[in-house]
């Protein structure tokens, strides 16, 4: 037996998940390789190796993690949801005041005794996404009591998303749209979800409110300085101009893998504007790629859903797929200059650490509800015959 066929047989579950992940970790080595070559250069004495080493090293784990968290039954993850919440919290609280000031944000804390830097904000919105479809799931009704709704669901989707609002805006408001639509999807009343966005908009005027008397805690300005940019100049600051220079000069294929030259001018073309650099090399092809492999994998995630029998599988699949692939196309958003600059990275493909690893966790989970659902069907088979 050949190893792609033991490979195959070993990895249960929506294969074209699994697709997915593979290619998405392909583009992910070549794009950060070529992107980097500038800050090596910079701050390595032109080791642009190192990064490569740094980026493939982080994404193996990543990948590894993925096939652990797939080998675990996901209800398991139901049962951890609780504590997850217990400890993201706290965890928000201490980066916001204690936290390392990075690009004049406290989005990270420092590891003791091993000097990593960790970004509170992904294991946060991973134990949200977690602990709210299990409190929609254990309702299996329509859920029309306040008392279900209002302090076991809205209260803790308002607290995360306010305390990574301060220094994470665009997190914040891409896991407060996670969570709305689990809820819409979750068959939660209508009333109680207008009164999440309520809660939303009052939550957001304090964060405004606190920010002018606080500003190091509260990044007000950048938000106004952002917005502002984006309506008064149509064709976007430096950042976005070079970025969508770079979508122009790839044209239909591409400038070939290695051969960007707007890496050299943009900021962050490994992280922020790695779309940019894929389209430059690759070319609209390229880009096409990309972005069908994130409406394939939410696509792939609706199938799972209406085959799921256990409502958490379901709930878990479509909130961690909605953040992934809202996330995706807010990156994409920005490159194009049809949203505001957010600071977001292109999930399992720009550099990072924590980002990489905690989109290879949400990746395993939803491999371990597909591998059950799978399970189920076979075994549903077998009886019919």
């Amino acid at each position: 037996m050949s190893i792609g066929t033991r490979i195959y047989a070993e990895l249960k579950g929506d294969r074209v998940i699994w697709m997915i992940v593979a290619v998405l970790a392909l583009f992910s080595v070549l794009a950060v390789y070529s992107a980097t070559g500038t800050l090596a250069y910079r701050e390595r004495g032109g080791n642009t190796e190192a990064y490569l080493l740094k980026h493939g090293f982080i994404l193996g784990l990543g990948l590894f993690i993925t096939y652990l968290c797939y080998l675990i039954h996901y209800t398991r993850y139901k049962q951890m949801a609780p504590w997850l919440m217990v400890i993201a919290i706290p965890l928000l609280m201490y980066t916001i005041f204690l936290g390392e000031d990075i690009n004049n944000a406290r989005r990270w804390i420092e590891l003791p005794f091993v000097g990593i830097t960790f970004q509170t904000s992904d294991f946060a919105k991973l134990a949200l996404i977690i602990f709210v479809a299990r409190e929609i799931t254990r309702h299996k009704d329509y859920i029309k009591d306040f008392n279900k709704a209002f302090l076991p669901i809205l209260v803790p989707i308002v607290i995360i998303c306010g305390l990574i609002a301060p220094a994470d805006l665009s997190t914040a408001l891409i896991l407060f749209t996670t969570s709305v639509l689990m809820l819409f999807v979750g068959r939660v009343d209508l009333r109680y979800i207008l009164l999440l966005l309520f809660l939303g908009v009052v939550v957001f005027a304090l964060l405004i409110a606190i920010g002018r008397f606080f500003p190091d805690v509260v990044r007000v300005e950048t938000w106004v300085s952002r917005v502002s940019d984006f309506i008064t100049d149509p064709d976007g600051d430096y950042q976005v101009r070079h970025g969508k220079i770079a979508i122009a000069s790839g044209q239909y294929f591409g400038l070939g893998p290695g051969n960007s030259v707007m890496r050299n001018y943009l900021p962050a073309p490994y992280s922020d504007f790695i779309y940019s650099i894929i389209c430059e090399e690759y070319g609209l092809v390229g880009g096409f790629v990309i972005l069908f492999l994130y409406v394939l994998l939410f696509v792939r995630t609706v199938t799972l859903v209406t085959k799921s029998p256990k409502a958490f599988g379901a709930m878990v699949a479509i909130g961690i797929s909605l953040n992934l692939v809202i996330q995706a196309l807010a990156n994409m958003a920005v490159s194009v200059n049809l949203v505001p600059v957010t600071g977001l990275t292109l999930p399992m493909v720009s550099m990072g650490g924590t980002s990489v690893l905690f989109t290879c966790i949400s990746f395993g989970i939803l491999l371990s509800v597909s591998k059950y659902i799978e399970q189920l069907s076979a075994q549903q088979a077998q009886e019919e015959q």
